[in-house]
C-alpha cells in the first residue's frame, strides 16, 4: 500500500543519522515512488531489499536501487547479502513488481484466466502447476494462500497501474471470485481459509478443503488423473 510508505519515512527521517541505510522489503511497487519527498541523504541510502517468503528456505534477495542511490550502497548491501546471509543476491531494475514476482504473479494471473477456459478445477491446476513443472509443491492456489490473497492482489494492482503501455497488462484484472473472496475474508491461511480451508472431519481428523470457483463453496478433494501425467512418469531422466 503505497500510501502508507512515505508516511512512515517521514517519520523514520526524523530519527536517522545521515549515512544510516534504509530499505524496504516491499514486493511490488517501485522503490522511487516510496523515496519522493524526502532529503537527498535520504534517497542517497534508500533502496529495496526483498526476501522471499518463508526466508529461512528461499535463498532470492532483490537489491533494488533507484537513480538517486549510491552506488557504493548497492555493492555493499549485494556483498552483505551474499557473504554474510547467504542468499542469491541480483541487483533488479526499479519497475514494477522487479523480476520474481513480475514473472511470478503474471504467471498466477494468467492461470487464473486459463483454467476457466480450460474448466479446470483447484487440484487440477495444483498438479499441473507443482513439481511436475519444475515448481514448489505449493503450486500456484496453496502459494498464494500462504502469500495472502490480499497482498497478490495489492500486487496485480500495482502491475496494472504501473504497467501502462504493457499490451499484456489486462491479464492483471482481478477475476470475480478473487474479489468475492476478497469481500468475504477468505484471505488464505491468514484467516483460515482461501483457496483451501483447513477443517475437521466427523472423526476428529484434519482435513483439507478445496474451494470450488463455480459455487463458491468448499468440497472434499478429488484426486486429479491426467493420461499425459501418467504417460509422462514412465519416462526416464
Amino acid at each position: 500500500n503505497l500510501e502508507i510508505k512515505p508516511s512512515l519515512y517521514e517519520k523514520v527521517e526524523q530519527f536517522r543519522k545521515p549515512g544510516t541505510l534504509v530499505t524496504s522489503n516491499t514486493s511490488g511497487i517501485p522503490i522511487s515512488w516510496m523515496a519522493k519527498g524526502r532529503s537527498d541523504d535520504f534517497r542517497k541510502h534508500f533502496c529495496g531489499s526483498h526476501f522471499f517468503n518463508p526466508p529461512r528456505y528461499l535463498r532470492l534477495l532483490e537489491i533494488i536501487p533507484t537513480a538517486e542511490t549510491s552506488p557504493e550502497v548497492v555493492d555493499f548491501l549485494m556483498q552483505y547479502g551474499s557473504l554474510h546471509l547467504g542468499k542469491t543476491t541480483v541487483k533488479c531494475k526499479d519497475t514494477p513488481a522487479f523480476i520474481a514476482n513480475r514473472v511470478g504473479i503474471y504467471s498466477i494471473m494468467a492461470i487464473f484466466k486459463l483454467m476457466g477456459e480450460m474448466g479446470l478445477s483447484i487440484e487440477e491446476v495444483d498438479l499441473l502447476t507443482g513439481p511436475l513443472t519444475g515448481k514448489p509443491k505449493s503450486a500456484t492456489f496453496r502459494t498464494s494462500d500462504v502469500v495472502g490473497l490480499d497482498t497478490l492482489v495489492k500486487v496485480a494492482n500495482g502491475l496494472e497501474m504501473g504497467l501502462r503501455d504493457d499490451k499484456d497488462k489486462d491479464i492483471f484484472k482481478i477475476p470475480d471470485y478473487l474479489q468475492t473472496m476478497l469481500n468475504n475474508k477468505w484471505l488464505g491461511d491468514k484467516t483460515g481459509q482461501g483457496f483451501y480451508k483447513k477443517t475437521k472431519s466427523d472423526k476428529g481428523e484434519t482435513q483439507i478443503l478445496a474451494l470450488d470457483l463455480k459455487t463458491m463453496e468448499y468440497h472434499e478433494q478429488v484426486k486429479p488423473r491426467f493420461d499425459s501425467v501418467g504417460n509422462a512418469k514412465q519416462v526416464e531422466g
